[in-house]
């Protein structure tokens, strides 16, 4: 289990206990304050953030590699992340009490694109928080448990990732839906700059009867987790790469792709 589960847990996956999604936790520690700034922070200063650091590691790396860890440190205190495979993220909005469909902040610091609604706030209300973006705030739409459910598998289909964000730790506060336009893959997976979100508790693995080398999967994988072996004509998962995110079985047309508990194998289960 990630240190997450350790801490804030109860013995289970840290995403299960409803505390982490109550409306009384939310309220303490000037979260909403604190997540209308984060907003602001994103939107003015995260790109240029990006870009200083990936000219620090060049030119300072000793200074980077301090700044890296100093930042990873402070961000699972405050805004961090964890992919989840589909099954989970559906779980975990059966547990909202209220589900607003938002548009990405990501998105809209990168590319500009205001309605490119593909987050889910899941149990606060976020007008308040895009009260300083008129053009965010009106893409906001108070949806049913059903239509989010629908929302997310068909981002599934799409090979977007799902993952589950903190606003403090523990408190979650949405579920996002990423492609390579997410500041935190450009940070954490395509740059290398630091680490941002842990890996899901689980890892894909291929049933190679069933594997027709169609390579569709490989195709979607956003992590370059799955492998081809021309010899065998199979794909393959490597596992270290591999961010269990699942979306990889949408692609597989013979369903011989599956999630294994990462904690049942011990070469992986600390690699987060």
């Amino acid at each position: 289990m990630c240190e997450f589960c350790i801490s804030h847990g109860e013995g289970k996956k840290w995403y299960e206990v409803m505390q982490n999604y109550s409306a009384e936790l939310y309220s303490k520690a000037d979260r909403e304050n604190y997540a209308k700034k984060l907003v602001k922070q994103l939107q003015t200063s995260a790109v240029p953030t990006l870009e200083k650091m990936i000219k620090m590691r060049r030119k300072r790396p000793l200074v980077y590699r301090y700044i890296r860890r100093m930042s990873t440190s402070l961000m699972k205190h405050y805004h961090f992340g964890q992919v989840v495979p589909l099954e989970d993220a559906e779980m975990i909005l059966d547990m909202a009490h209220s589900i607003t469909r938002m548009p990405c902040v990501c998105r809209s610091a990168i590319k500009g694109e205001k309605n490119a609604r593909y987050c889910i706030a899941i149990g606060i209300d976020p007008t308040g928080i895009f009260a300083d973006y008129p053009d965010l705030k009106a893409n906001l739409e108070t949806i049913s448990h059903q239509e989010a459910k629908d929302l997310l598998r068909k981002f599934d289909k799409e090979g977007l990732i799902h993952s589950i964000w903190t606003f403090k730790t523990p408190f979650i506060g949405s579920i996002c839906n990423c492609d390579r336009d997410c500041l935190a893959y450009k940070f954490q997976v395509s740059e290398d700059l630091m680490q941002v979100m842990f890996k899901s508790e689980y890892v894909a693995k291929v049933n190679l009867l069933g594997c027709i080398g169609c390579r569709n999967c490989q195709k979607l994988c956003q992590f370059g987790a799955i492998e081809y072996s021309s010899i065998d004509e199979k794909c393959y998962i490597n596992p270290v790469k591999c961010y269990g995110c699942g979306v990889c079985r949408t692609a597989c047309g013979k369903e011989s792709i599956t999630l294994e508990d990462k904690g049942s194998l011990p070469q992986i289960n600390r690699v987060w």
